[in-house]
């Protein structure tokens, strides 16, 4: 083999289940800065016994006719007391998950004036279904559709007149202060009493970094501090997948279900990028551009020190060029725009993110022109509605495309179901198709019995996602996590994008050296692999299923 030819590593990754080879200023509050055994007497006024009863009840707002803390109503629904922590159950109960807790005196004046406030944020989010219209009731932690189960998240509050060496320990300095625990640590704080709209969208913030993709794109709507009921509080907030979307058609132009005319209730897009350039966003533009809207964008964040954010800078320009008509092409200047890039929690430069409506997945290929421009063109095509197979179109993209993840539905599948899928479409940018079918030719050749089904095609070889009840279908970290695994081709191309996923997994890496100068030799060569790859993974299921076996006749 010459040196001048070009040389390309395949890898074989040899294990049973997946083998790869394709070689705000803080408003006016009281503060304390006491020592530990100082600050309970400091914070009671000399008539604390006599007021306490009345401050505490201000506080929270809801007592029993016994004086015990009561539970309320909103929307409907049967929401416990808060849960009030101590000196002695803090830690216990806030080492696992997470947990937004406030630390108050009940003879604040700013406190009282919060805690109609807090009692809403609490009501407003427990009550809320995490999918929408399902059958559970989502009034019980235990509840599948709870919102505390789904984000293992909870509210709490500490009375620092009672646990003042609690409260001094976790340095409380002012009242009152909201601390956020993630694993029983203190992740962020807030100081000062805020408003509603305040504190959910910091709520929304924290739920989006647990479930990525989870939140409404344009927020809750709110109720007035103090109501028991909002109109709508389920999320995400999205409207269910009409039939025609589900099945791959274009949806019909229907508002409130009455029939409109098309002309009034279709928007025209606007047609991308016109210019071809990578347009420089500021936070306000930002906003308006890329957060509120269902707009594409490829957006990359770097700072002008940076070397490797100049060295890119080239193909960024040419990408865009070559994307005019197609995609919106963007940067942030992270020196000027510091808050912008903390917010959307960016750790190095460059960064480059693709964005659409409230979602977002970071590009972590290659930062060549080609590259970025094949990531880029795959992207467009995200707004569409999943593709709806039959089994001649499916062997038809099998010769095509190596790795195609296939979806099988029924009548019976939900609108909850549809919109779970659709979470998985930017996730698989750059690594696999994902499609969908009811063809019954599809089901015979796959035996597929039970609906929804989900598995991944490579090289005709399937491997099934195995969901143990309708939930597993929707768990958008479960069902991506399973993608991953399984997600590169049979016989891989060894590049410097996918090289930390094939050889850091402590698994025994086959690599074989190919030349693309002799293209004949090339083919015939990675068919052999790929056979062989094969061979060795029929025998490792075989004494898979031979071992299993065993056990259950043992």
């Amino acid at each position: 083999m010459q040196p001048k030819h070009l040389l390309r590593l395949l890898a074989l990754p040899l294990i049973p289940a997946v083998i790869a080879a394709r070689i705000e200023t803080p408003s006016n509050k009281d503060t304390l800065a006491l020592p530990k055994r100082q600050l309970k007497e400091a914070a009671a006024p000399p008539d604390a016994n006599a007021d306490a009863g009345a401050a505490l009840e201000g506080h929270d707002g809801k007592t029993s006719t016994d004086g015990a803390l009561a539970g309320t109503t909103f929307n409907g629904k049967n929401v416990p007391p808060g849960i009030e922590l101590t000196g002695d159950t803090l830690e216990e109960s806030v080492a696992k998950g997470y947990w937004l807790v406030e630390f108050f005196s009940p003879y604040c004046s700013h406190c009282k004036h919060f805690a109609p406030t807090w009692q809403t944020l609490y009501e407003l989010y427990y009550t809320q279904d995490p999918v929408p219209q399902t059958s559970g009731t989502g009034e019980s932690d235990s509840d599948l559709n709870s919102f505390t189960r789904y984000y293992n998240f909870k509210f709490a509050k500490v009375d620092c007149v009672a646990n003042g060496d609690l409260c001094a320990g976790k340095e409380v300095k002012s009242f009152p202060t909201i601390a956020l625990f993630k694993d029983g640590e203190i992740v962020e704080r807030k100081s000062g009493a805020k408003t509603l709209e305040a504190m959910s969208k910091w709520v929304e913030e924290i739920l989006e970094s647990i479930r990525p993709g989870s939140r409404p794109q344009k927020g809750l709507k709110l109720p007035k501090v103090g109501a028991h009921e909002v109109e709508k509080t389920l999320m995400p907030e999205q409207p269910p997948l009409p039939a025609d979307k589900a099945a791959g058609r274009a949806p019909s132009a229907t508002v409130s279900g009455k029939a409109k005319s098309t002309v009034s209730a279709t928007r025209v897009p606007e047609t991308p990028n016109k210019a071809g350039k990578s347009v420089s966003l500021t936070a306000e533009s930002f906003q308006k551009l890329v957060t509120t809207t269902h707009d594409p964008w490829f957006i990359k964040f770097y700072a002008p020190w940076c070397h490797h954010c100049a060295a890119m800078a080239p193909n960024w320009q040419g990408m865009a060029r070559q994307m005019a008509g197609k995609m919106n092409i963007g940067e942030v200047n992270c020196e000027a725009e510091k808050r912008l890039c903390k917010d959307v929690r960016v750790r190095g430069y460059p960064t480059i993110l693709f964005f659409r409506g409230g979602e977002r997945i970071e590009y972590d290929g290659l930062r060549g022109l080609g590259d970025l421009v094949s990531y880029a063109n795959k992207a467009v095509a995200v707004g569409e509605p999943i593709r709806d197979v039959s089994a001649a179109e499916f062997e038809e993209m099998e010769q095509k495309e190596e790795v195609i993840f296939l979806y099988f539905y029924d009548h019976a599948t939900t609108t909850e179901d549809f919109a779970a899928l659709e979470r998985l479409v930017m996730s698989l940018i750059g690594h696999a198709r994902l499609v969908k079918t009811n063809d019954p030719l599809l089901c015979d050749r796959f035996k597929i019995s039970t609906w929804p089904r989900l598995l991944v095609s490579r090289d005709g070889k399937p491997t099934y996602y195995t969901a143990l009840s309708p939930q597993s279908m929707r768990d958008y970290r479960k069902v991506l996590g399973w993608m991953q695994t399984v997600w590169l081709p049979i016989v891989p191309e060894l590049t410097s994008s996918n090289a930390k996923e094939i050889m850091s997994a402590g698994r025994l890496v086959v690599l074989a050296i190919l030349s693309r100068d002799r293209p004949e030799e090339f083919l015939s060569d990675k068919r052999e692999i790929k056979n062989a790859a094969l061979e060795w993974i029929d025998k490792q299921t075989q004494a898979f299923q031979l071992e299993r076996q065993e056990l259950r006749d043992a």
